[in-house]
């Protein structure tokens, strides 16, 4: 609303943002420019790559308290890595993580669910509208049909509903998927690149990380 009590028109650049900009400049800004200046003409050298969820519920800047430069962040729905496939489609998600790999030479990719995940939701009811079969989202959430197979097999996820269960199991199958990059699979074999799982409790909190040894998620004490 504008001070008249009308909406403003669709076409105004929301206030909401200029406000936030507004703060973010007369704040972190200045208490960080020095550290601003300096990725400006240095550049980036983040150690980590999150593949996150687009949900604006689940920031992994703000949830791993981040400061600028610190974390390469890569989002998509239900923080999904595809397999490898150089196909000459238009692939986002493997371009932004070739190119942290290659050019920016992380040392940890993370792939981080998150609870309520609406993108989880469509694959478990792929009929619900608007998320339909025929759009963009479905055929997305289709890498997640062999997931949806293992729900009631898998009991590594520590978790007793679908919904969540399927959220963690996302999170390791896209693991496995990173593995398809040969990229990314040459340097794990040779000790100089990790990958992590984790979920993100958005009601509690909390953060559930996956034990590679167990393959089971376990939560991080505060």
């Amino acid at each position: 609303m504008n001070r008249n009590g009308q909406e403003p028109p669709v076409d105004h650049f929301p206030d909401s943002l200029l406000s936030g900009y507004r703060s973010f400049k007369a704040g972190r800004f200045t208490e960080q420019s020095d550290r601003y200046r300096a990725l400006a003409e240095k550049g980036q050298q983040p150690e980590c790559l999150v593949i996150a969820c687009c949900d604006s519920r689940a920031i992994p800047e703000t949830i791993f308290d981040a400061a600028p430069g610190e974390i390469f962040v890569v989002r998509n729905v239900a923080n999904m890595v595809p397999p490898y496939r150089p196909d000459g489609e238009l692939h986002g998600t493997s371009a932004a993580l070739e190119f942290a790999v290659q050019a920016l030479k992380v040392r940890h990719i993370l792939v981080m669910g998150h609870g309520r995940c609406g993108g989880i939701q469509a694959a478990l009811d792929p009929g619900e509208e608007p998320l339909s079969p025929g759009d963009f989202i479905g055929s997305w959430m289709d890498m997640l049909k062999p997931a949806i197979a293992e729900i009631d097999s898998d009991e590594t996820t520590g978790a007793d509903d679908p919904h969540t269960k399927l959220e963690r199991i996302s999170v390791k199958r896209s693991i496995q998927n990173l593995r398809t990059f040969p990229c990314v699979k040459i340097l794990e074999d040779k000790g100089r690149l990790s990958l992590h799982g984790a979920w993100f409790d958005i009601a509690e909190g909390e953060l559930w990380v996956l034990d590679p040894a167990t393959e089971r998620f376990e939560m991080v004490p505060a």
